[in-house]
C-alpha cells in the first residue's frame, strides 16, 4: 500500500536563549566517517488527550533542548588546517511537519516497510558546503488514525546513538514540564585528545 505524506511547515527552530559561540573540537573516533547522517523514527498511538504531541508545545520545547544542546544547532566546518569541526553558531534545527490520510497500521511490518523513508527528510545537499545543512532534522508527522511518528535524522559525527536517544529524552522532559534534564548532555570532547606529546603511563608487558 502506497503512504501518502503532504509536507505542511519546514522551518528552523533555534535555541530558546544565547548560547556559547565557539568552535566545538571533534575527535579522531567523530572523524572516522565521511558525511554520515543515522536516523530513527518512533511511532506514538493517540492517547486520546486534546494535547497529544501538541506542536506549540513540541516546538517550545525543542527550543529549550537546545539551550544544553546548543552544539546541535551549530553547522560543521573546516577549520584552518582543514580538519572538521562544529561552527556552534545558533543557525538552529529543521524541523518538518507533515500529515498522512493513512494510518499507522497501513505501513504493516515496519521492519520491512519500503515506505518508511517518506517519514524521514530527505538526503542533506552538501554541494554548497559541509555549512549549508542543520547537522539535524525532525519530522512529525500526523496519521488519520491520531497516532503520530517521530523522524530523527541526525549528523553521526555530532550525535551517535547513546545522545541522540538522550537528546530525544531530554526533549520529552522539556515538553513535560520538567525543571532538569535526568542526563544533562556532556559538551567537551577534548578527553579524547591524544597527549601531546605522548606519553606512555601504563607499561604493557606482553608488548
Amino acid at each position: 500500500m502506497t503512504i501518502d505524506i503532504k509536507v505542511k511547515e519546514r522551518t528552523l527552530v533555534k535555541p530558546a536563549e544565547k548560547t556559547p559561540r565557539h568552535s566545538l573540537w571533534l575527535s579522531d573516533l567523530d572523524l572516522l566517517y565521511d558525511e554520515r547522517r543515522a536516523a530513527c523514527i518512533y511511532f506514538y498511538k493517540s492517547n486520546g488527550a486534546s494535547n497529544f504531541f501538541d506542536l506549540a508545545v513540541l516546538k517550545e520545547a525543542l527550543a529549550r533542548v537546545l539551550v544544553p544542546y546548543y552544539p546541535v544547532a551549530g553547522r560543521l566546518r573546516h577549520d584552518d588546517d582543514g580538519r572538521l569541526e562544529i561552527n556552534c553558531n545558533e543557525e538552529g534545527v529543521l524541523f518538518i511537519v507533515a500529515e498522512s490520510s493513512s494510518a499507522i497500521d497501513d505501513f504493516g511490518d515496519l521492519i520491512t516497510s519500503p515506505e518508511l523513508p517518506k517519514l524521514t527528510a530527505p538526503a542533506p545537499d552538501y554541494s554548497a558546503g559541509v555549512s549549508s545543512f542543520p547537522l539535524m532534522t525532525l519530522q512529525i508527522t500526523y496519521f488519520k488514525c491520531g497516532g503520530v511518528s517521530l523522524s530523527v535524522d541526525a549528523e553521526h559525527r555530532v550525535l551517535d546513538g547513546n545522545s541522540a536517544f538522550n537528546f530525544v529524552n531530554a526533549w520529552s522532559e522539556i515538553a513535560q514540564g520538567r525543571l532538569h534534564l535526568t542526563v544533562p548532555p556532556v559538551i567537551d570532547r577534548t578527553l579524547l585528545r591524544a597527549r601531546d606529546p605522548p606519553q606512555i603511563l601504563l607499561n604493557h608487558t606482553e608488548y
